[in-house]
């Protein structure tokens, strides 16, 4: 008769159920305080999206360089590809970690791809009323005016801005909730 131990499961049995059962975690408090800073910044983003921070500027360069590497398929897409770019940049970095499996760093960079979307909310919004000071003074094209004005949407640049905001408040709650639950680390054995 095999011996058994306390709780009636033998060695064997006792070694099976520990292999098959997940090793306990540990919260990583680096870890866990970076994504509560992240997340605070993104909180301050959210709270005022029209503030020019510092992401903005580096926001800003994608957006501009999207006009003419999309403006290769045309003047339409082209003017729709600051924004596009401005979003991709960041979407791809998260695609990038999440696919390596680096989860945690993909769960952080989505409040990127969360505050461009903030960024774009703040333009989208513009529309009609084109009172932001754009690149290239004046006589520039506001993006968004042409947009929905091509597609018979100005009017409803207030909602698809709010909705852009939306999704991008979505992102922030993802990353920080992500962020925090990748905080928790498998224990390593001291053995």
């Amino acid at each position: 008769m095999p011996l058994l131990r306390e709780g009636g499961m033998s060695p064997q049995a006792d070694r099976s159920r520990k292999a098959s059962s997940p090793p306990p975690k540990r919260l990583n408090y680096l870890k866990l305080g970076f994504v509560l800073f992240v997340g605070l910044y993104g909180a301050v983003c959210a709270l005022s999206p029209s503030t020019y921070r510092f992401l903005d500027r580096v926001d800003l360069v994608f957006h501009e360089a999207g006009h003419p590497i999309f403006g290769l398929f045309g003047e339409f897409i082209g003017i729709l590809g600051g924004t596009l770019m401005q979003l991709l940049i960041p979407a791809i970095v998260v695609g990038y970690f999440f696919f390596h499996q680096q989860l945690y760093s993909g769960a952080v960079s989505l409040f990127w791809l969360a505050q461009s979307f903030f960024n774009v909310s703040v333009y989208v919004r513009d529309a009609r009323q084109q009172a932001l000071p754009l690149l290239g003074g004046e006589d520039t094209l506001h993006d968004w005016g042409y947009l929905l004005g091509r597609l018979g949407l100005l009017g409803w640049d207030q909602a698809l801005g709010n909705l852009v905001y939306l999704v991008g408040l979505a992102a922030l709650i993802a990353s920080v909730l992500g962020g925090i639950y990748y905080s928790l680390e498998e224990e390593r054995d001291a053995g």
